[in-house]
């Protein structure tokens, strides 16, 4: 099986974005002439959707979501059709959470808790949950249904969170008047973007978890 799997943002980006275009075009072998692309294309799958990253600079830099977006648009450019996904993995993809969950209850599982895990946080500095509308990830099934009864979403102040930011109450307007830097596959639902908590840093989180589970470590 040939597939394009993209894991991160590389350094030189316009031989990346030439050669993964290449690829897709030629299904999988680039040192034959492209006469016309098949299409739907080899399988491309992709993680790390976020558009950019905070560092020492003082504006957010280009992350792999970005990368994403020129890669989108230039395969577009050249061939009329929209670029598909296999699988998008990684926050904020439905699948990454159920996969999560399931490691947590085998984990459980390999220390004999008794007790079912009601709660799970997912802690970050994007606390966002997305549904995915383009991704038909089928295989999903084969992880065991949700068990938690809730997911609590703790956002913390290290990442590009932006405290002015005013999230639209009409998701209708999402795309057309206001800037979504989700995934393009994605649809944006205000609800899932605002968190239940928010905290200074991932050591405030763990404090208020354990606040909030009545835990004494």
């Amino acid at each position: 099986l040939i597939a394009v799997v993209l894991f991160g943002e590389p350094v030189r980006w316009e031989t990346n974005l030439q050669l993964i275009i290449d690829v897709l075009l030629t299904s999988g072998y680039p040192g034959n002439p492209y006469h016309h692309e098949n299409y739907p294309h080899i399988p491309v799958l992709a993680c790390n959707m976020d558009l950019m990253w905070v560092a020492e600079a003082q504006s957010p830099r280009f992350g792999h979501g970005t990368f994403m977006v020129c890669l989108e648009n230039i395969y577009k450019k050249i061939t009329g059709k929209d670029l598909k996904y296999e699988a998008l993995v990684g926050k904020p993809s439905k699948l990454t959470y159920q996969y999560a969950e399931y490691l947590i209850r085998a984990q459980a599982a390999e220390r004999q808790w008794k007790q079912p895990i009601q709660t799970l946080y997912a802690v970050g500095g994007s606390a966002t949950l997305s549904q995915d509308d383009e991704i038909d990830n089928s295989w999903e099934t084969e992880l065991a249904s949700a068990a938690a009864a809730h997911c609590r979403s703790v956002l913390v102040c290290t990442g590009v969170y932006n405290p002015h930011t005013e999230v639209p109450s009409d998701t209708s307007e999402s795309i057309t008047k206001t800037v979504f830097h989700g995934h393009r596959d994605f649809r944006f639902d205000p609800g899932l973007v605002e968190p239940d908590h928010i905290v200074p840093d991932v050591d405030a989180a763990v404090d208020l978890v354990f606040q909030l589970e009545n835990f004494a470590p």
